[in-house]
C-alpha cells in the first residue's frame, strides 16, 4: 500500500506550512500530494507551485471541478501540468454538488453521471492529440453550423495517458468510476464498511468494462492525528465531520450524510443534519458518535495507526491518502513522519 497526502484547500492561512508538508512528504517517499478546490483556491495553480518545489512526489487534483471548466480546458491543464512536472501529474475529477455547481459556477446539477462520462471521453480523446470531435448530449465539438474547426492539442504531455481519478460516493457513481477511470477518490472511508459502501460497486463497473481490479487505484483520504488521547484527537475532527455529514449540500442531496446512513448511522446522521441546518453547529458536532470518527480516521500512537493502516490494506486500499492534522507545523510534520513509520510497522512499506 502506498501513501499520499492531501493538503486540502489553499489560502486558509497555512500556505507556507502546506508547502513544508508537501516537501517533507516528498523527502519521506510519499507517492502523491493532492490539492482540492471548491470556491476558493484553484487546484492547478497550487499543484504547479508544489511541483516546482518538490522532486519526486506526484501532484494530483482532488478534485478539478467538472462544472468549472470545459473538458478541452481540463485536457490543456492536465497536459501542461504533466509536462511542467516531468510526468508527475494525476487528474482527479468530480461534479461537485448542487449548491456549488449552480450557486458558484452557474451550471445546472443535472445528469451528473452522464455528464461525467462524456467529460472523461472528451478529455481522454484530447490527450491523444487527435483532432477533437465529439457529438454528445452535453457537448458537441466543433459546434455545428459555425466557423469552428476540429483542433488538436498542441502541447506534448510527458504521458499520453495521464492517470485519471473520479471522486465518487454514491453506488452508481462508484460503479461508473470503476468502468471509466483509473482510480477512485474516496472520503469518510471506514475499513470495515469499504467493501459494502464502495468496492463492490467499483468492482461491478470494472467487470462491466471487461476489467479486473488489477491496476485500479483505490485512494481514500483519511485524517491522521498522532497522540495518546484518542478521544481528544477524535474531538478535533468533530467540526469537519459535522460540516460534511450535516451541512454539505442540501437536505435532500447530501452525499456524505447518505454515506453515513449506509454505514449504519441513520438516526445519528439525521440528528447531525437537523442541528447543523438549524444553525446549531456545536450541537451537530456533539451528536457525532465517536465510533464514526474513529473508524474513518487514523488516531493515536504509531502502533494504533499501524493497526488501522493494516485494516485499510486488508480492505483493498491501494493508496492511503493522509491528511496530517495538528495545531502547529511541527505537529503536522510529526504526524507525517508517523505515517511512514506506521506503514513500516504494519509491514506494508
Amino acid at each position: 500500500m502506498r501513501l499520499g497526502i492531501n493538503l486540502g484547500y489553499w489560502g486558509a492561512g497555512m500556505d507556507a506550512d502546506n508547502l513544508a508538508v508537501a516537501q517533507e512528504a516528498d523527502r519521506l517517499g510519499y507517492d502523491v500530494c493532492w490539492a482540492a478546490e471548491a470556491y476558493g483556491s484553484d487546484a492547478p495553480t497550487v499543484l504547479a507551485w508544489v511541483a516546482a518545489q518538490t522532486e519526486r512526489i506526484d501532484v494530483g487534483s482532488a478534485i478539478l471541478q467538472i462544472p468549472a471548466r470545459q473538458p478541452a480546458m481540463t485536457a490543456m491543464t492536465a497536459a501542461t501540468l504533466d509536462s511542467l512536472s516531468g510526468g508527475r501529474f494525476r487528474l482527479g475529477l468530480g461534479v461537485s454538488g448542487p449548491q456549488v455547481s449552480e450557486g458558484w459556477y452557474g451550471v445546472k446539477f443535472d445528469k451528473p453521471l452522464a455528464r461525467t462520462r462524456e467529460y472523461v471521453e472528451i478529455v481522454r480523446k484530447a490527450m491523444t492529440r487527435e483532432r477533437l470531435t465529439h457529438e454528445g448530449e452535453h457537448w458537441t465539438l466543433p459546434l455545428p453550423g459555425g466557423p469552428g474547426k476540429a483542433l488538436k492539442l498542441t502541447v506534448h504531455p510527458t504521458r499520453e495517458r495521464i492517470p485519471l481519478y473520479i471522486a465518487a460516493i454514491g453506488p452508481k457513481n462508484l460503479e461508473q468510476t470503476g468502468e471509466i477511470a483509473d482510480g477512485a477518490l474516496l472520503i469518510f472511508p471506514a475499513a470495515a464498511h469499504l467493501e459494502e459502501t464502495a468496492l463492490r460497486h467499483i468492482r461491478a463497473g470494472r467487470e462491466k468494462a471487461g476489467l479486473t481490479m488489477d491496476g485500479f487505484d483505490v485512494c481514500p483520504t483519511v485524517p491522521l492525528a498522532l497522540g495518546e488521547d484518542v478521544t481528544a484527537l477524535a474531538d478535533m475532527f468533530r467540526p469537519y465531520t459535522a460540516l460534511y455529514v450535516g451541512g454539505m449540500g442540501s437536505r435532500k442531496q447530501n452525499f456524505y450524510n447518505q454515506l453515513a446512513c449506509r454505514m449504519g448511522y441513520e438516526k445519528e446522521a439525521a440528528e447531525i443534519q437537523d442541528k447543523y441546518l438549524a444553525g446549531d453547529k456545536q450541537g451537530a458536532a456533539a451528536a457525532i458518535p465517536h465510533s464514526l470518527i474513529d473508524s474513518t480516521t487514523l488516531l493515536g500512537s504509531v502502533e494504533r495507526i499501524a493497526d488501522g493502516m493494516r485494516a485499510y490494506a486488508d480492505a483493498g486500499v491501494t493508496t492511503l491518502t493522509l491528511a496530517p492534522a495538528g495545531f502547529t507545523l511541527d505537529e503536522r510534520l510529526a504526524a507525517l513522519r508517523a505515517g511512514t513509520e506506521a506503514l513500516e510497522r504494519a509491514g506494508l512499506a
